[in-house]
């Protein structure tokens, strides 16, 4: 069996999602009974339960039509597969196959770089994120001079604590265990810089938009936003900001995108170069 044979059975959806086949992969393993191929399958629904993940996000219960003879089709129960989902299943599966090993090795190597690929994505993010962040505490801190803000941090706070149920800068700082010159913003990944971004935008907006004036209207108008940001997270199932883990220096995701387009600068050139020789 060639070690591409699991690429070749990979689906692609209308969204350009990769998957894969319960069944076809199970022939790509060599399980004559799907029965057997079943029992590894929850083995890997349970590592990933364990794992942190949610299962139907990589385990999906469908069903497609399968041909039975003189034209006649029937229904047959299968799973769509996630890369991830495929790998946590070739973990389970019987190593001594020669097959299976080589499952391992392809699945390990893509999942691998998926992940680095997921990574590179979420530092675009945290990049943008932040820098929108930059210009929008900036407008922010105007807005609140110009309404009568005489102290922005008490004013800075009281967003803090209505995003982070009653935690301020300083127990955030704590919480995400950073040194005295870190800085929050700096730590925290896309999902929670979006947060505070829409904190730092409603509350600048509706400032204006109400006319609001004084240091504790200011202070309570920005409370009510970031708590209202947080009610939405919590009604959609999200996770609380202060729950959420706190990455490496934004400092570094910027090196990670510029050490990324360096490689792709050279594996361009390297290309052109060996074009040329032709």
């Amino acid at each position: 069996m060639k070690e591409n044979t699991f690429e070749t059975i990979k689906r692609i959806d209308n969204n350009g999602k990769e998957y894969w086949s319960s069944r076809e992969l199970a022939k790509a393993l060599e399980y004559t009974d799907y029965r057997n191929f079943l029992t590894v399958v929850n083995k890997a629904k349970i590592a990933c339960e364990n794992s942190g993940e949610v299962i139907h996000n990589h385990f999906v219960d469908a069903n497609e039509m399968v041909k039975i003879g003189s034209g006649a089709e029937k229904p047959v129960e299968i799973i769509y597969l996630s890369r991830y989902a495929c790998y946590l299943i070739v973990q389970n599966s019987d190593p001594t196959k020669i097959v299976v090993a080589k499952g391992q090795t392809y699945f390990a190597v893509q999942t691998r770089r998926q992940e680095r690929a997921d990574n590179l994505i979420e530092d675009h993010n945290r990049v943008f994120l932040r820098e929108e962040m930059k210009k929008h505490n900036t407008n922010l801190m105007k807005t609140a001079s110009m309404a009568g803000v005489e102290s922005y941090a008490i004013f800075q706070n009281a967003g803090y604590k209505g995003l982070y149920g009653g935690l301020t800068m300083q127990d955030i700082h704590t919480r995400k265990k950073l040194k005295k010159s870190q800085r929050i913003l700096d730590h925290m990944n896309s999902e929670e810089l979006a947060a505070n971004l829409f904190r730092a935008t409603q509350t600048d907006a509706k400032i204006k938009r109400e006319n609001i004036r004084g240091q504790g209207n200011a202070n309570l108008a920005h409370y009510d936003v970031g708590q209202k940001v947080r009610n939405t997270i919590a009604n959609l199932g999200g996770t609380m900001p202060e729950k959420l883990p706190a990455p490496d220096a934004i400092g570094k995701a910027q090196m990670r995108i510029k050490k990324s387009k360096q490689i792709k600068k050279i594996g361009d050139g390297k290309g052109k170069l060996e074009k040329s020789k032709d």
